[in-house]
């Protein structure tokens, strides 16, 4: 799998594109800047997007070719990030050091699925934001990209199983136009999920069954 990212990212193109993913740019702009972290970053799009709106950037990845494409882009644009080559299986994610998380087509088999969700809003501080997205299940009727094996992609229901441990104010499933470069290009389908942390003491239900619709 590694040898597999590895390749894609050594083409001297960025093959997602040097732009923000649109839903994190979004939903980024309604965020006050603090330290966020970006697991499975890849090249760096939003990394360094979130750089340039003042946030502390910590990253992830398991390539060295996607890091070393992203601390370039992160000097083009004179930002500095923390990036560290890291597998998902291994990392060891801080408990209550970030005010957001950012997770974008990180898919994982539903075992580590369900690890790493956990461990991603564990690592919230009370008022923090974890904002996700993914391919659904209904990808497979499309061909802008994504995985193929259905274990590997996502539902609303199971990211709201997944992430109960935070006020849901987003979860939803919706057609989207994608224009990321070589490989997500055209029509697909995504989930999308917007939580936060509540403060300690707060008698606020963890979950929200029927949130708000978002408008990009």
């Amino acid at each position: 799998m590694k040898e597999k990212w590895d390749e894609r990212f050594a083409r001297a193109e960025y093959v997602y594109g040097t732009d923000p993913n649109v839903f994190f740019r979004e939903i980024l702009s309604s965020l006050q800047p603090g330290r966020i972290l970006l697991p499975a970053e890849g090249e760096g799009r939003n990394a360094v997007y979130a750089a340039e709106s003042g946030w502390e950037v910590h990253t992830f990845d398991f390539s060295e070719q996607a890091r070393t494409k992203a601390l370039a882009l992160a000097a083009e644009r004179r930002v500095e990030i923390t990036y560290d080559i890291a597998d998902l299986e291994t990392y060891r994610f801080p408990i209550s050091a970030y005010d957001a998380v950012g997770l974008f087509f990180v898919h994982m088999p539903p075992a580590l699925r369900r690890r790493v969700h956990t461990a991603c809003a564990r690592s919230l501080r009370p008022g923090g934001t974890l904002v996700l997205e993914a391919f659904s299940k209904r990808q497979r009727g499309y061909e802008s990209g994504g995985p193929r094996d259905e274990n590997l992609l996502y539902t609303v229901d199971t990211l709201v199983e997944d992430f109960s441990s935070l006020q849901c104010s987003l979860c939803e499933e919706r057609v989207v136009v994608f224009d990321e470069g070589e490989f997500h290009r055209g029509e697909g389908c995504v989930v999308r999920f917007v939580g936060t942390l509540l403060s300690a003491g707060s008698d606020e239900s963890l979950t929200g069954v029927n949130p708000p619709p978002f408008s990009p």
